[in-house]
């Protein structure tokens, strides 16, 4: 089945080029991640990066589009912590999303990972400009990936237990490895999250939002939806 975004909010999040392994190069605008593009040294391990919007609640969907054909040991989209690792040197070619309980992924060999498990799931793709759709579903508590916009069906459950902020993140362990991020998108599930938007759209040229006189927790959570 297709993807519909009639009732989507567009965003623009970006690659954090402060959470990031060092083997992994970012372009000007932060949408497009480079792995392992030193042209002196070959892969030296794992590298990942994450996504400067983190979510708690709400559905969010995201697209990566393969630039190159993956290849090699392990190339994977997901989501994760902020304690999930980014990096892996001394020749350590590994699952990275889903190599422990801070992060659920998927490969491009067909295989979902978390806590250090796997599983078939899909077919692997190989092809270039490959796009996997990512929607977090986070009122469900479900992990579901798409390809080139068909939904591959439901690869994690039980997300709503889980206390952290979970952002989006990719990773590889293949040489000149090329993902691009592509559309992103945010459905409102609730009236508090409707408020919560249209608060922060007002508050967007305000630099003392900190100080407004609202509950702790409504203002963490417009400070974190303004500065993501």
């Amino acid at each position: 089945m297709l993807r519909s975004f009639r009732d989507h909010i567009w965003e623009s999040w970006k690659w954090d080029s402060h959470s990031k392994s060092p083997d992994a190069q970012l372009s000007p605008c932060r949408q497009s991640v480079y792995f392992h593009v030193s042209p002196l040294l070959d892969s030296q391990g794992t590298a990942g990066v994450r996504g400067t919007k983190g979510f708690t609640h709400g559905e969010h969907y995201w697209e990566i589009e393969f630039l190159e054909p993956p290849y090699g040991c392990s190339v994977m989209v997901g989501v994760g912590t902020q304690n999930a690792l980014l990096h892996t040197g001394d020749k350590r070619f590994i699952n990275l999303i889903g190599m422990d309980s801070e992060s659920w992924g998927l490969s491009y060999k067909g295989f979902i990972w978390h806590n250090g498990r796997s599983r078939k799931y899909t077919e692997p793709f190989y092809d270039k400009n490959t796009v996997i759709g990512i929607l977090l579903d986070l009122s469900a508590g479900t992990l579901t990936f798409y390809r080139n916009g068909v939904n591959l069906g439901v690869a994690f459950t039980g997300l709503r237990q889980i206390s952290k902020t979970l952002y989006p993140l990719v990773s590889s362990t293949a040489p000149e490895t090329e993902l691009q991020l592509g559309l992103r998108t945010h459905r409102m599930s609730s009236l508090q999250e409707q408020c919560i938007h249209i608060i922060t759209q007002s508050l967007s040229h305000y630099t003392n939002a900190h100080k407004l006189p609202l509950p702790t927790t409504l203002l963490c959570q417009i400070l974190t939806h303004a500065h993501s």
